[in-house]
């Protein structure tokens, strides 16, 4: 998983401006009790981060790869 795939599903859960804040604020005892940024200056990579996020807020597994985006109907 790279960076901006761990982004693209934040934004997609808890949208933009609450991704940020939990990126920043929420310590995550699976890695530590780093937050999300500190993790990634630590070297822990984007899909340990974001599973790690996940257990933390509860995120279902069934959306864990994401949320399922409506296919755009050709005309």
């Amino acid at each position: 998983m790279r960076h901006t795939l761990y982004w693209t599903l934040m934004a997609d859960e808890f949208g933009r401006a609450r991704a940020e804040s939990l990126h920043t604020d929420l310590a995550l005892s699976g890695l530590g009790s780093r937050t999300p940024a500190e993790a990634f200056a630590a070297g822990f990579e984007p899909r340990e981060v974001w599973l790690a996020v996940c257990d933390a807020t509860g995120v279902p597994e069934e959306r864990r790869l994401g949320r399922d985006k409506p296919r755009a109907t050709p005309f």
